[in-house]
């Protein structure tokens, strides 16, 4: 017979038990909010608006160093190797053979028609912290998206930026779909799923990924 069939008992349905549900975090601290816009300080204001005269390792470098001030070394805005990490780059254009801040990637983001700079400082041979700065109408710079992931592929189509991460289920990858909030002023999570691929892009896969060909 075609169309639904009875699979049989499937046995009694549970409510899900909560765990520990007297225990909450405490709230954050209001200085202490990964993700949350902030001007970096201590760089000259941009008095054309566009961030590609302005030299991103000089940006990343201001960014660590305040925020590693502020957070005292705990790890919550940025990671405690981010300061070692950003020394071996020079005062050259591209930071140098051994700089670990990736190469500048400009697009418009925030549907202003002015560029955001997007990059990422890579701790290790896996964990980055990716970065996103916009450019305020007085001309200074603010962080709008701080995030330390495994960057499996970064993509960019019109207003938004997606993060593919892997999961500890290796055959699917999580998709951080990010977009403009006016309001807040940042770039915001709208959405977040599972996909049985690591990029749609051409950016290079670790040996045990595959890439998608939809």
């Amino acid at each position: 017979m075609e169309g639904l069939q009875s699979e049989g008992d499937l046995g009694t349905v549970h409510a899900p038990q909560s765990l520990w549900k007297d225990i909450r975090p405490d709230p954050p601290d209001a200085a202490q909010k990964p993700g949350t816009a902030a001007v970096v300080p201590g760089l000259p204001k941009v008095p054309d608006l566009r961030l590609r005269g302005v030299n991103p390792v000089s940006v990343v470098r201001a960014d660590v160093t305040s925020a590693t001030q502020q957070d005292s070394g705990t790890g919550r805005l940025v990671d405690p190797r981010a300061v070692q990490r950003i020394a071996l780059c020079t005062q050259a254009a591209d930071g140098g053979p051994d700089c670990p801040v990736r190469p500048a990637v400009f697009h418009d983001l925030t549907g202003n028609g002015r560029e955001e700079l997007i990059t990422a400082l890579d701790l290790d041979g896996r964990l980055s912290e990716l970065r996103v700065y916009t450019v305020q109408d007085d001309g200074r710079i603010a962080r709008i998206l701080s995030r330390r992931a495994v960057l499996e592929g970064v993509e960019v189509a019109a207003e938004h930026l997606a993060v593919r991460e892997p999961t500890s289920n290796p055959a699917y990858f999580a998709v951080s779909d990010y977009v403009w909030d006016p309001k807040a002023g940042i770039m915001n999570l709208s959405q977040l799923t599972l996909d049985d691929c690591a990029s749609l892009t051409g950016v290079p896969l670790s040996p045990d990924a595959r890439r998608c060909t939809r």
